[in-house]
């Protein structure tokens, strides 16, 4: 089962390399397959791998940004380096983070399950806490026992 927390962060840059997600933002099961097929691509052709050789550390990002009202999905590392490739520097705000921790099967399953609870339940059940958009990620922060682990990051603002 997931828990959360409130944690403040400090700013920090995800280099990202991305795609539009074409969609509706209410159809779940059609985002869901657009995110699936985009990571089996940037894995597939290497470009995840290129990412990773100019980490600052082993945590790999997928992030959800809203782009001049586009639904932007991207696959990222924090880095100060820079790559052709890489579509878009990603800034996340300092300031309190919902930090929602969980485990699953696969990556894929990672991500669905911690924005699922994130969003369908501790989000719409929080008193003093909003998010307000920018930037949101799933992070993935390695494996242990044959299961994935990791985080999803949400900026928020006390109400």
């Amino acid at each position: 089962m997931a828990q959360f927390t409130l944690e403040e962060k400090d700013s920090f840059i995800v280099l990202g390399i991305g795609t539009e997600l074409k969609s509706d933002y209410t159809d779940y099961a059609g985002i869901n397959k657009e995110k699936a097929e985009f990571w089996s691509a940037v894995e597939e052709d290497g470009r995840l791998d290129t990412l990773k050789s100019i980490a600052a550390n082993d945590f790999i990002f997928a992030v959800n940004e809203a782009v001049n009202n586009k639904m932007m999905y991207y696959a990222g590392v924090m880095t100060d380096a820079s790559l052709p490739e890489a579509t878009r520097m990603i800034q996340f705000p300092q300031g309190e983070y919902l930090v929602v921790k969980g485990e699953a099967p696969t990556s894929n399953d990672l991500s669905n399950q911690l924005a699922g609870f994130a969003f369908g339940q501790v989000l719409p059940e929080a008193k003093d806490y909003a998010y307000v958009g920018g930037p949101n990620a799933t992070v993935e922060m390695g494996q242990r026992d044959g299961v994935v682990f990791g985080e999803m990051w949400i900026p928020v603002v006390k109400k």
